[in-house]
């Protein structure tokens, strides 16, 4: 762990509607070993709104990472990775696609946006809350990750 991530926690910006799955990964960061900050957002415009540090995300923490479910409301997630990828101040943001789709359209789509992986959510538990606590050991503790 280098000296930054043992001072400032690693900002996650969450965007899952689904509550449950939302909580699952919220119990799954809790047992990291790093210092983890869990935004969650339940559509793509909120997902939006924060990134660009918008109305009530004024003064939000620029997240380190973004999990990101792709079938949400208002805007899904392709539209968000497509959005976050033609920004200069987003692009820049690793993207795990966290999803409950294992069509090799929305895999391939995810890829052309420049996802930086796709992760097909399982539905036991705790296989759900090993995948979780492997996207935090690979992302937190081993990718070095980019400045804001």
């Amino acid at each position: 762990m280098n000296t930054i991530t043992a001072i400032m926690p690693i900002e996650v910006l969450l965007v899952e509607d689904n509550p449950g799955d939302a909580e699952l990964i919220r119990i799954a960061l809790e047992e990291s070993k790093t210092s983890i900050h869990l935004n969650v957002v339940e559509d793509g415009v909120e997902a939006m709104a924060f990134l660009r540090k918008q109305e009530k995300y004024a003064k939000v923490v620029h997240p380190d990472i973004v999990l990101l479910d792709l079938n949400l409301p208002k805007k899904d997630g392709r539209e968000v990775l497509a959005e976050m990828k033609v920004d200069a101040k987003l692009r820049r943001i690793p993207v795990v696609v966290l999803t409950t789709s294992q069509a090799e359209e929305d895999i391939l789509k995810a890829y052309n946006l420049a996802a930086n992986c796709y992760i097909t959510k399982p539905v036991d538990f705790d296989q759900f809350v090993k995948i979780v606590q492997s996207i935090e050991n690979f992302w937190f503790a081993i990718v070095k990750l980019p400045p804001e």
